[in-house]
């Protein structure tokens, strides 16, 4: 048995190494101009920034580098993972290689956007001044980037669910019965989800929202990949609505 998975292992580390190597170069190079990047994050507040430890500059130039090249990466990094994946698909479903690397980007990148230009500001803008009067702001540049990093990576990552949807419902796993089936449970799930990623109920809300209607794209990507017969969305609907019996 070790012997069958040994080529997969050998596969899965070689796309790996490609990966982290394509990473580590994007790093390399985004250290380099990290007080450009570090500009561009910080346009979306007009706050003063402190440093509170003699390593946070180093930090905060490690952060920004990191996070830029990650997003740089992410092409390669999506090609490698259906690389992967790949050898056990039939050649149909190979079909989706370039969809998935090409939209799984492009999603990354409208999360990404949608989180810089209209949710980080207003979420700044409130929690900065929340206190009023009370007290007065004093936001260190680590935890700035930190917040900036995990509000950019959340709803990238969160955006990338109709490219999902597609890859699952192409290779036949989902079809658009099974999501509408499941949309309470979905909807549940995605406040569970935002409230992990997110810090506070404002910005929870903001991400939930277009989640929600992404679940809802997804379900007619869905039906457009592979709809299930209308008996099938028929008996998906009932069994899901069913009371459980009382005792």
């Amino acid at each position: 048995m070790l012997e069958d998975l040994k080529p997969h292992l050998e596969d899965l580390r070689k796309r790996l190494i490609i990966s982290v190597a394509c990473l580590v170069l994007a790093f390399a190079l985004c250290f380099s101009f990290w007080q450009e990047i570090f500009a561009w994050i910080k346009a979306s507040y007009h706050g003063k920034l402190i440093q509170i430890s003699p390593v946070e500059g180093v930090m905060v130039a490690i952060k920004v580098s990191f996070l830029t090249a990650l997003a740089v990466s992410m092409p390669v990094i999506f090609w490698q993972a259906w690389l992967f994946i790949a050898p056990g698909l039939y050649k149909n479903e190979k079909k989706v290689v370039l969809p998935f690397v090409f939209f799984g980007s492009v999603m990354f990148a409208l999360g990404s956007c949608f989180s810089y230009y209209v949710v980080f500001p207003f979420v700044m803008h409130y929690l900065a001044n929340f206190g009023g009067t009370m007290f007065e702001a004093n936001i260190s540049a680590s935890s700035y980037v930190s917040f900036f990093t995990r509000l950019i990576l959340g709803f990238g990552l969160a955006f990338e669910l109709p490219v999902l949807a597609f890859f699952l419902a192409k290779v036949g796993l989902i079809t658009d019965a099974t999501l509408k089936a499941h949309f309470k449970y979905a909807i549940v799930a995605i406040f569970i989800v935002a409230a992990i990623i997110t810090p506070d109920v404002m910005s929870q809300i903001l991400m939930a929202m277009p989640l929600i209607g992404l679940y809802g794209l997804s379900i007619l990507i869905a039906k457009w990949v592979n709809p299930a017969p209308k008996e099938s969305l028929d008996e998906a609907l009932e069994e899901n609505s069913e009371e459980p019996p009382h005792a």
